[in-house]
């Protein structure tokens, strides 16, 4: 198979939305820190609301991490294992992204429940590339992939089932 064909793992986003500051914002950033180890970054609320309780534009509503390389690709393995290694097809995007729910933080192996900070789930979001993807993000000169080596949703699809077992419905 060429070497340019071949499909990785970008990286891998984790995210909890809080839906405002506070007590729950924190717990959600606590969950976060002890699940990766990383720096957790707070996600700001983009739109105006007109309810009266809700967070308005520039509010933090959430936290969320993100994981490349070796870290991507281990918590990779966890998180499948917390949905039973299944994933339906309606997951995949037309790019061969895909996204997946843990509907508890304690349903991944190796965490266990933190009394203090309750029951939070959270979303797993996994971004794929091929070589030569970086020519889209380069800040001189930026280009376009070609229609050949863009990543469909069936050849993510095949790279999930064979790189991680996971089974597809």
């Amino acid at each position: 198979m060429n070497k340019m064909r071949e499909i990785s793992v970008e990286k891998v986003t984790l995210n909890i939305g809080a839906g405002e500051a506070g007590a729950k914002l924190e717990k959600a950033k606590t969950i976060l820190q002890k699940i990766t180890g990383k720096k957790i970054s707070v996600t700001i609320a983009k739109k105006r609301t007109t309810f009266p309780n809700a967070p308005g534009k520039g509010r933090p509503i959430g936290a969320k991490v993100t994981l490349r390389n070796k870290d991507a690709l281990d918590f990779l393995k966890n998180a499948f294992k917390a949905v039973g290694n299944k994933l339906k097809s309606r997951q995949f995007d037309s790019q061969g992204n895909f996204a997946f729910g843990v509907e508890e933080y304690i349903n991944l192996p190796g965490i266990k429940y933190d009394p203090e900070i309750g029951m939070l789930g959270m979303d797993v979001c996994v971004t794929v590339k091929r070589p030569g993807y970086s020519i889209k993000n380069r800040r001189i000169n930026p280009k376009k992939i070609g229609k050949k080596h863009i990543i469909t949703k069936e050849e993510s699809i095949e790279f999930a089932k064979k790189q991680f077992g996971v089974v597809i419905e």
